[in-house]
């Protein structure tokens, strides 16, 4: 059996798709008069530019999924930078263990899913997602990382939105890859929000500092996580959800809409809605429940609803890049939820 070195495997990088570069207005316009899901995604972009041409209207992106490894990552970061969005929800992965990583200098890179061992991969310490392939090594230097900055705070629980906002002060600094949404979020003071934080890359940097710090260290707090977001719901009013993906994510996001009115605040449901999934309905898993289904809940309005059954990397950047060229973002302006956010916490001490 030949000897593979690691460079044998990790030389050609995953570019980053460009919704800036790629007109994609005809090809959607098309679509919407064509049937099936080509039709399901014209309706959606069109749902999402009438949530960037609602100036009363918050967009709410939430993310699940091995999105950013695949290429995906330019699209938000782009989002962000043209006030496309006003709120993240993600997976841990996404944030830490792919753009975060990025924001480090580190790459993720083309792989395939055949004819491969992987325990060669493991051997050399290349981690697979699919056809996607990274670097243990560099990836243990990002859980460092996470580490360096739970270290460096007061011992108190944290919102993820606060530590990320931290984790975006330290790329502004230190960082070697401007096109992070991290980064990008962190000054154009966009909330990121991971409600299940420690199931990523992070994770084990924050087991490595509570470990060594048993008396007095910082931890996350979800239910935090779960006020602030619901905070920003009441203050928006109005809100769109763009939703790749489901699990956690999405229903973090739709709940806001009960919590305030658990919290006694009339709160009017998701206005528009958008999901881009590949689940199978039939199963009754919430990844794939459908956007009708989630008004029987009281959480999202049946008028603008679209669910999109397709994977990520085909429709994205077609709903965003839709979104982008039709330029409705350009009359609006940043909410800056991360600042509304910090004075309420210090309203509270």
């Amino acid at each position: 059996m030949p000897k593979f070195k690691k460079s044998d495997y990790l030389k050609d990088t995953v570019k980053h798709f460009e919704i800036t570069r790629h007109n994609v207005i005809p090809m959607v316009d098309a679509m919407d008069d064509m049937a099936f899901s080509a039709r399901d995604l014209a309706r959606a972009a069109q749902i999402y530019n009438m949530m960037l041409s609602d100036k009363s209207c918050s967009v709410i992106l939430t993310l699940a999924g091995s999105l950013f490894s695949a290429g995906l990552k330019k699209v938000v970061v782009d989002m962000v930078r043209n006030n496309m969005v006003d709120a993240i929800v993600s997976t841990g992965a996404i944030i830490v263990d792919q753009d975060f990583f990025e924001g480090l200098g580190f790459k993720h890179y083309k792989g395939t899913p055949y004819g491969i061992d992987d325990n060669v991969l493991r051997e050399l310490h290349i981690d697979r997602i699919y056809d996607t392939f990274i670097d243990e090594d560099e990836l243990r230097i990002c859980d460092e990382t996470t580490k360096k900055i739970a270290d460096s705070l007061d011992p108190r629980p944290y919102s993820s939105r606060e530590f990320i906002e931290e984790m975006g002060r330290y790329l502004s600094k230190h960082g070697k890859n401007k096109d992070s949404v991290v980064l990008a979020a962190y000054e154009k003071r966009v909330p990121i929000f991971v409600p299940a934080f420690s199931d990523c890359s992070a994770g084990f940097g924050m087991v490595e500092h509570q470990w060594k710090n048993p008396a007095k260290h910082m931890s996350m707090d979800s239910v935090k996580d779960f006020l602030e977001l619901t905070k920003v719901k009441i203050e928006a009013g109005d809100t769109g959800i763009f939703m790749i993906g489901g699990g956690v994510p999405k229903n973090f996001t739709q709940d806001t809409v009960v919590a305030a009115d658990i919290l006694g605040k009339e709160c009017p449901m998701h206005k528009y809605a958008v999901q881009v999934t590949v689940a199978d309905v039939r199963d009754g898993a919430l990844s794939s429940s459908t956007l009708k289904e989630a008004s029987s809940w009281g959480k999202v309005e049946t008028t603008y609803e679209q669910m999109v059954f397709s994977e990520a990397t085909l429709a994205m950047p077609l709903i965003a890049g839709y979104g982008y060229h039709k330029g409705a973002w350009k009359n609006r302006k940043a909410k800056c939820y991360s600042d509304f956010l910090n004075k309420e916490l210090a309203k509270v001490g």
